[in-house]
């Protein structure tokens, strides 16, 4: 059976990526591979055994395009009134809390954030689902 280790995404300033994954979901660089023409930068915390792999092409100029295909990544928070407030805190500016709901079932209550290379986040409330 596979298993899911991670989920790359190019990014233009390096640097500036990992500041940003720091301070908003507390993911910090696991392994590191330099090279010459690009590096690649995976990332986690103690909570996770899965990565986002940031990849960075040394002399890229242009921001990349994400196309269509592209969604997003998710991850799950205890408290996410909190979280929102300590990300709008940050300058992150999340979108305003959402419910998603099925009738009168509450599926899910989240918002999103969005990286330095505009690469969306959800960010859901631990329950049911997304424990």
């Amino acid at each position: 059976m596979a298993k899911i280790i991670h989920s790359m995404i190019r990014v233009h300033n390096l640097e500036r990526s990992l500041q940003f994954y720091k301070d908003a979901l507390g993911l910090a660089p696991s392994y590191r591979l330099d090279f010459p023409d690009f590096s690649l930068v995976y990332l986690r915390n103690p909570e996770n055994d899965f990565e986002i792999e940031l990849t960075w092409n040394n002399g890229r100029e242009e921001p990349y395009a994400h196309g269509d295909g592209y969604g997003h990544v998710a991850v799950a928070v205890s408290e996410l009134e909190n979280e929102h407030a300590r990300l709008t805190s940050l300058g992150i500016n999340p979108t305003p809390l959402k419910e998603f709901k099925r009738g009168d079932e509450m599926l899910a209550r989240f918002f999103f954030i969005q990286d330095p290379d505009g690469y969306k986040i959800e960010v859901l409330e631990r329950a049911g689902h997304y424990i």
